[in-house]
């Protein structure tokens, strides 16, 4: 194996799915990890072959070949519908298991008795108790990405008790290409997407909603949510805007998001409009919030911006598993 794989003194993982976008994000984090090493990574389509990641280089294996008893943690960033065999042969080698597919996501996961079925979600904003159950798991399920854009804009008005009940909120999001992942398609071509801005996954029909609305029970709140993701002609980033009817007028907005993450190393709370060059490659969430006028329901208008691929996906599979082995959360990552 490469330099990158030298494990001595620092805990071996594993990378399922390494050539996707989130997949080579992770390498990309883990190559330069001050406490977890790269003992192998799988990629059927491009096994055998090298990649430079960063300083380092790595040589892709097939899925089939995968060392599974070499590593103490294994990400699974293989495609939805595909990961969750994965994760429980990993977990039967011995693994403890990050799991980045939405296999096992509120309102997705199965219920075939496994450990799987009561895989916590690795989102550990929302709280002790979620950390303290992250810790703990052999498998955590990692959060979509749009999930996270939205997720943490509602929860510290849910647990403020201000969502109004039987309200409807709206979060319309725009996301850069790479959320879509790497397989070809046409409606991804440069040409398609280019000077182009676009809705898909209408009408609530977006596969992060049932993840989303499963969640927002969790939290006790009493609402619709209409889900609207859009495309941007850029490769990485997301940017939610949510309109949310109140119990009551806020004089300060931004006074509830101050309270619930001032000790939160990964949120940023700004009276300046969040913008995707401002958590571009970095591991962090950052939201602002405005009392909307005119309404005759008190309307907050929250709006959040992440790395899809960083906070969306690979920065937060590595946050989880950083809690689950102990370490600082912000290991590693960017900031």
């Amino acid at each position: 194996m490469h330099d990158y794989a030298l494990c001595v003194n620092r805990i071996p993982v594993g990378i399922l799915g390494a050539s996707g976008y989130a997949g080579r994000e992770l390498c990309m984090l883990l190559a330069d990890h001050p406490s977890f090493a790269v003992a192998f990574a799988t990629a059927n389509e491009q096994r055998g072959q090298t990649v430079r990641v960063g300083r380092h280089t790595m040589t892709f294996i097939a899925t089939d070949d995968a060392p599974l008893h070499q590593a103490q943690v294994v990400f699974s960033a293989l495609p939805h519908g595909t990961s969750l065999p994965w994760v429980t042969r990993a977990r039967e080698a011995g693994a403890r298991v990050v799991d980045l597919s939405n296999d096992l996501r509120p309102g997705n996961g199965n219920s075939n008795g496994h450990e799987t079925t009561n895989a916590p979600y690795g989102m550990p904003e929302l709280g002790a108790r979620t950390r303290a159950a992250i810790a703990a798991a052999g498998i955590v399920a990692n959060p979509g990405c749009y999930p996270t854009s939205i997720l943490l804009a509602l929860t510290p008005l849910a647990n403020a008790g201000l969502i109004a009940p039987g309200a409807t909120i709206v979060a319309n999001s725009a996301s850069g290409v790479s959320g879509a992942g790497n397989a070809p398609k046409r409606e991804l071509l440069f040409a398609e997407v280019a000077e182009d801005f676009r809705a898909y996954g209408v009408a609530n029909t977006h596969r992060h909603l049932k993840e989303m609305s499963a969640t927002l029970k969790t939290l006790h709140v009493d609402a619709d949510l209409v889900f609207t993701p859009h495309l941007l002609p850029v490769v990485r980033g997301i940017l939610s805007t949510i309109t949310v009817p109140l119990t009551s007028a806020l004089s300060d907005a931004l006074a509830p998001y101050r309270n619930a993450y001032a000790d939160e190393p990964f949120i940023e709370v700004t009276s300046d409009e969040p913008r995707l060059v401002d958590v571009q490659r970095r591991n962090v969430v950052r939201m602002t919030a405005t009392m909307i006028g005119g309404t005759r329901t008190p309307t907050l208008l929250v709006r959040s911006a992440i790395d899809n691929l960083t906070k969306g996906a690979a920065g937060q599979a590595i946050q989880n598993a950083n809690i689950m082995f102990g370490l600082a959360e912000t290991a590693g990552l960017p900031r």
